[in-house]
């Protein structure tokens, strides 16, 4: 501005020049932006894996204390899985499972149900235990000569050198 110019506000004129930089500086200056759905994206999935995280947590910490009211609640490890998974239809889950005790790692559950005898033999010579009396029972539902039962079985824990007894399917009586 110069000193010439008539004044239409009544502002000297350094009060001018000042208000209209503040006007050009407003008016030039880009509002910010945000990526709200980036935001709401990033919050979700953050919220998910805490929540899946701390599912998983419970699930652990629950499943941990089904296997040690199993065990007695002695153990401070959890025992590991079965080796098997395969089950005679007409067995007892519960009564041909060995739980084999081991001084570091705490006890571990062998499944024996629906083995053969040979491949319970091989479990026997894995776990360190020995094989007492073999016989046979009539069970309904089971293939024959499957192990449907080992005495003692869980929830009893049994030393390396014990002798187990076996009972394997007698005949296929359905």
């Amino acid at each position: 501005m110069s000193s010439y110019d008539p004044r239409s506000s009544g502002c000297t004129p350094f009060e001018e020049e000042l208000i209209n930089a503040m006007n050009d500086f407003a008016h030039s200056t880009d509002s910010p932006s945000f990526d709200t759905a980036g935001m709401v994206h990033r919050t979700r999935r953050r919220r998910a894996t805490l929540i899946a995280g701390i599912a998983t947590a419970l699930i652990v910490a629950g499943g941990g204390t089904a296997l040690a009211s199993m065990t007695g609640g002695t153990s401070r490890t959890a025992p590991a899985k079965p080796d098997t998974t395969a089950t005679a239809p007409g067995a007892d889950y519960k009564k041909a499972i060995l739980l084999l005790s081991y001084s570091k790692e705490g006890p571990v559950a062998i499944d024996l149900t629906g083995m053969d005898l040979a491949t319970a033999k091989g479990q026997f010579l894995k776990a360190g235990v020995q094989l007492g009396t073999v016989t046979r029972v009539n069970s309904p539902g089971c293939e024959p000569d499957s192990v449907v039962e080992v005495t003692p079985h869980a929830p009893k824990v049994v030393e390396t050198g014990d002798t187990i007894e076996l009972k394997l399917c007698g005949s296929a009586s359905n």
